[in-house]
């Protein structure tokens, strides 16, 4: 009995077999590989990239990789800021060392003209505006005629007398155009608006003859009602259709 005994006790005792944990190991050590590799190449450039792959690669193979800075950094990339583009402002149209002499004089006839109506309450008959096509004055109807008529009112003269005096300065050309409702007119002198609107034009035309601007500047047209600028669709609309504009052209 003793002797069976120490038989059993003399036997060697088994050991576990651990060898699984080299390739376990080396398991964990690709994913981790792996997941550096997946962040790296999102937040760094391709020369950052080209330089990971190359330090994993001396790691697994032994090969030697002579630039000991390459590989993941702290550092971020020391590259040029993008310059910034500066947008150039245009030049602003009050500013009259940016305008050519035309504008300048066109702008000063501008002033002039909006002081004039200003100084006499014409606001709600006459109105200024500077275009492409040069300064525009609107005038209502009710300030240069009649409904219906082309017969300019004698209480308009003054202020075409005015008007004139200040438009002689310039040499530029001058278009008179008439406009109108799109109410019907039919009558012996006026078969229908496109007369209408013409004959107003040219009695303004006619009136700054008297006062000597040269008739190599003048123009005229009639537009009747094709140019509303409101629907004609109420009184007060209707009437400020009705109207005549002096454009003192660019002449380029």
């Amino acid at each position: 009995m003793k002797d069976r005994r120490r038989k059993f006790d003399e036997e060697p005792e088994e050991h576990i077999d651990d060898s699984w944990l080299i390739p376990y190991a080396d398991i964990l050590t690709l994913l981790l590989a792996l997941f550096i590799v997946l962040f790296a190449s999102s937040a760094i450039d391709n020369q950052k990239f080209k330089s990971i792959m190359e330090s994993f690669k001396s790691e697994f193979t032994g090969t030697k990789i002579d630039n000991h800075n390459a590989g993941l950094s702290a550092q971020l990339p020391n590259k040029p800021l993008p310059e910034k583009k500066v947008k150039q402002q245009k030049p602003h149209p009050s500013n009259n060392h940016t305008l050519s002499k035309e504008d300048q004089e066109l702008l000063h006839l501008k002033s002039q003209l909006e002081n004039y109506i200003n100084q006499n309450h014409l606001q709600a008959d006459v109105t200024i505006q500077d275009t492409k096509r040069g300064v525009e004055i609107t005038f209502k109807e009710v300030i240069l005629f009649d409904v219906g008529k082309a017969d300019l009112k004698t209480s308009s003269f003054k202020t075409l007398d005015s008007i004139s005096k200040l438009i002689k300065q310039l040499q530029n050309p001058i278009s008179i155009e008439g406009h109108t409702d799109n109410v019907p007119i039919k009558n012996p002198q006026y078969p229908s608006n496109w007369e209408l609107s013409s004959a107003r034009a040219v009695s303004v035309l006619h009136y700054f003859e008297t006062k000597d601007i040269a008739k190599n500047r003048l123009q005229f047209v009639g537009y009747g009602e094709q140019k509303p600028i409101f629907k004609n669709d109420t009184a007060e609309h209707r009437q400020a259709n009705r109207r005549v504009n002096i454009v003192i052209l660019r002449s380029s």
